[in-house]
């Protein structure tokens, strides 16, 4: 039972760590790819509004990216339904990749009106603190990959063949 209630928490914390990196990673590239478009006038215009707003209208302001990407859904579902997975699947990246780049844009633009609510400072640190458990959760297992990868190196085949057999007789012998 605890292998299985480990295995859990170790696919909950990658999926949690999977969202986090997306974050951290795509929103410079989302927010590149957003400059390309010249609207500078407009998303200065658009800050200012949202920094003024009070917390309560600040929150609303999230409703915008699933507004947005309503369309797309729907177009997704239809690819879906349909049987066209390719387009699908471009489709189902593209809202992703469009609903980070503005729910991040929306979020720098209101953080400091958005964590003037206490229950939304708590939320925010609880995910502050969520990912530094994910990636407590997953150090281990991303150590024990690295100790194998060495093993691949040119010239330690074997090594790693009778490395692979004498966990996999382990493994079967703990099963």
């Amino acid at each position: 039972m605890r292998r299985i209630a480990r295995i859990f928490w170790v696919t909950l914390a990658l999926l949690f760590l999977l969202e986090a990196w997306l974050w951290d990673h795509l929103e410079p590239l989302v927010a590149r790819v957003v400059n390309l478009v010249p609207w500078g006038r407009f998303k200065e215009h658009l800050v200012r509004v949202l920094e003024d707003l009070p917390p309560w209208a600040a929150l609303i302001a999230f409703i915008i990216p699933v507004i947005v990407l309503l369309p797309l859904k729907a177009c997704e579902v239809w690819f879906i339904a349909t049987h066209r997975w390719v387009p699908a699947v471009l489709v189902l990246i593209l809202a992703k990749l469009l609903g980070l780049g503005i729910t991040a844009f929306i979020f720098e633009a209101t953080r400091g009106r958005l964590l003037q609510m206490q229950w939304f400072a708590r939320l925010y640190a609880w995910f502050i603190w969520a990912r530094d458990w994910a990636h407590q959760q997953v150090e281990p297992i991303k150590e024990k990959i690295r100790s194998y990868m060495w093993l691949l190196r040119p010239g330690r085949a074997g090594r790693f063949m009778r490395r692979w057999m004498r966990l996999r007789r382990r493994l079967q012998r703990a099963a």
